[in-house]
């Protein structure tokens, strides 16, 4: 008999109280997030001019994402970097901020 270990039933329960793709789009949002600490520093939290992203609403990160990717914000490199990613992404990389302590 196969015994299921005490760390896989605690992520089963953790993933199950969290809601439905929140672990597997948290992860995706850190590893996405790897490519903004030069400007915005480690987790989003700048310490320069970048704006520090830990801890800003999920839903206002996912707006301003969106308007760099499409044109009606404008910031120096955010434009060309947000075209790069797909919708998904920027909601997974806005969600990922989001539970970022600042």
């Amino acid at each position: 008999m196969r015994m299921i270990s005490t760390g896989f039933l605690a992520g089963l329960v953790v993933g199950l109280l969290t809601g439905p793709g929140f672990a597997a789009d948290n992860a995706e949002g850190a590893r996405l997030a790897n490519a903004c600490t030069s400007c915005h520093g480690l987790d989003g939290r700048s310490v320069g001019a970048a704006p520090v992203l830990a801890g800003q609403g999920e839903e206002d990160l996912l707006v301003k994402l969106k308007a760099f990717k499409d044109g009606t914000a404008y910031a120096t490199i955010m434009n060309r970097l947000a075209r790069g990613y797909t919708d998904e992404e920027l909601a997974a990389l806005a969600a990922y901020f989001a539970s970022v302590k600042p």
